[in-house]
This record gives structure tokens, C-alpha cells and sequence, in this order.
């Protein structure tokens, strides 16, 4: 380290002036450090205001049936079903392959269900669920009636030619030739299936979910029911509603 004399002062006098430059070095060097450490602080206190990056989940692939009303039987057969007037429609239209079968029952107004048997021979367990699910989904819920004449065909068996002097609305068709009629119980469970909402017969669905909740007929409105049901079930409210026959719950 140099350190310049002025030969004009005496040696205390010089001392002197490097004192006081050494107090005003040590009052920068101690104002630096105040400020390091107020920029530390200010720092912390951005860190714990940040955000936190939210976990991106990737969204499930939504199935094209379950644009619809379905279910898997306890028997593993896909069964898709009509919503309204449009959606009985397109089901029948264009959701039902040659070796399928189609239910309806007697009563106006109801949905149509497609069992995709993919070829496969049908059992009795089958058919009871589905036709369980044509009259629990039909306008028997809404009447509290317990069952319902719920029939199948083929799908030769389905037109959408009206006889003469006749005319066939939105999501009616004419049905030609032998109906055969099955035995049913109006009855829905909601549970999940691979985790997705599934609404159908009790025993399909509790094949998948032994916790399902089974409902009745009853007074409650649908939006009541539901919100116990999505929480008990850690699930999607609208998904819920969208599994629910239509009418009042207990």
C-alpha cells in the first residue's frame, strides 16, 4: 500500500488526514453492507409472494360415448344410450354396428340403449342389466313407477320409414317385426369406473365400485342429491348430474 506525504504538514497532521479517510472508508464499507443486507430481506419476502407453479395435469381423453348416457355391464359389454331426441338420434344412426342390439320400452319419450355385443354371445345377467337400465333411465324414474315394458331388436328392425299417414319426430323410430320383452327393476348406482363417473344398474356398477351410491326415487332435487354425491365421491358435480336419471332422488 503507497501512502503520499504532504511535506507541507508536519507528521501528525498527515496522520490525521488518513484517519479520518480510514473512518469514512469504514462507514462506506459498513453502508455497503447494510444495503447487501436489506437486499437480502426484500429478496426472502419476493420469494414467499411468488406463486407457486401450479402441477400441470394432463386432460383425460374423453371416450365418444361418453358424449352419451353408458355404462359397462357386471358382464363387461359397452352400452350406450340416447339423452334427448338428438342424441337417440345419432346413437341409433350411427352407434350401432350389425351384431348389436337395440332397447326401448313401451313408453314415450324414452331413450334408446345400444348394447355393443362386438359379436359375443349374450347371457340372461346381461340382458336384465341393460333392460334394468332402459326403464330406470326412461320417464319411470321421473313417474316413480318401479319397472317398466322394456323390448329388443336388431338393428334390421329399426327405421326411420313412418308408415303411410304417419310421422316420425326427432329421435323416433319405427320398429318392425318380433319384439322380445325382458324383465327389469328400476335401480342406478353412480360410482367410478377407472376413475370416470359411470351411472347405471346397481350390480354393473358396483362390478367396478363396490362403494357406489345407490338411489331411490323420491323428492330431492337432482342438484341436492348430486352435491353429495360429488363430494362423497371426490368427483365432478356436472359429470355427476350427467349420470342421473332425470326426476327427484332420496
Amino acid at each position: 500500500m503507497e501512502i503520499t506525504l504532504d511535506l507541507k504538514k508536519s507528521l501528525e497532521e498527515n496522520a490525521s488526514i488518513y484517519f479520518d479517510k480510514g473512518k469514512k472508508s469504514k462507514r462506506k464499507v459498513i453502508g455497503a453492507m447494510d444495503t447487501v443486507a436489506d437486499a437480502k430481506k426484500r429478496l426472502v419476502k419476493l420469494e414467499k409472494k411468488k406463486p407457486e407453479k401450479k402441477e400441470i395435469v394432463a386432460k383425460r381423453k374423453q371416450q365418444w360415448f361418453e358424449k352419451f348416457r353408458w355404462f359397462y355391464t357386471s358382464t363387461g359389454f359397452l352400452v350406450v344410450g340416447g339423452r334427448d331426441a338428438t342424441s337417440n338420434e345419432i346413437v341409433i344412426k350411427k352407434h350401432v354396428d350389425k351384431d348389436d342390439l337395440i332397447f326401448h320400452t313401451d313408453m314415450a319419450g324414452s331413450p334408446f340403449f345400444v348394447l355393443k355385443t362386438e359379436g359375443k354371445e349374450i347371457d340372461a345377467e346381461t340382458f336384465s342389466e341393460v333392460a334394468d337400465a332402459t326403464a330406470t333411465f326412461s320417464k319411470a324414474w321421473k313417474l316413480g313407477i318401479s319397472s317398466q315394458k322394456v323390448f329388443y331388436v336388431t338393428k334390421e328392425q329399426v327405421t326411420k320409414e313412418a308408415n303411410s299417414g304417419e310421422y316420425l319426430t326427432k329421435g323416433s323410430f319405427m320398429i318392425r317385426g318380433k319384439t322380445t320383452y325382458i324383465t327389469n327393476s328400476v335401480n342406478v348406482c353412480i360410482g367410478l369406473k377407472d376413475g370416470v363417473i359411470m351411472g347405471g344398474p346397481c350390480k354393473s356398477v358396483r362390478a367396478y365400485d363396490p362403494d357406489a351410491i345407490e338411489l331411490k326415487q323420491g323428492d330431492n332435487k337432482v342438484s341436492d342429491a348430486a352435491k353429495k354425491i360429488a363430494k362423497k365421491l371426490d368427483a365432478d358435480l356436472d359429470e355427476v348430474i350427467r349420470a342421473m336419471p332425470s326426476g327427484g332422488f332420496r
